[in-house]
């Protein structure tokens, strides 16, 4: 069974920035990785290798201004717990 966290936030560009950065530093990091979502503070165990996904969304609502989203996704094999 899996867990999922989630957290949403709005904030000024330079802090989402900081926030960007600071994932890819825990990327980098060799061994686990830990990630705040929110005020929770996972750890990762991310592989050498991570599969890669980037997603741009452009809206023009009906209502409402233009909105424009960007997804990441970064997705790794953990080790099975049973071995």
């Amino acid at each position: 069974m899996g867990d999922t966290t989630t957290h949403s936030d709005e904030l000024p560009r330079e802090e989402a920035a900081d926030r960007l950065q600071e994932l890819a530093r825990e990327l980098r990091r060799d061994g686990p990785a830990e990630v705040s979502v929110g005020n929770k503070l996972l750890t990762l165990s991310p592989d050498a290798a991570v599969e890669y996904g980037i997603q741009v969304e452009e809206r023009s609502p009906m209502l409402g201004g233009d909105r424009e989203e960007i997804t990441v996704t970064l997705e790794w094999e953990t080790p099975d717990a049973n071995e």
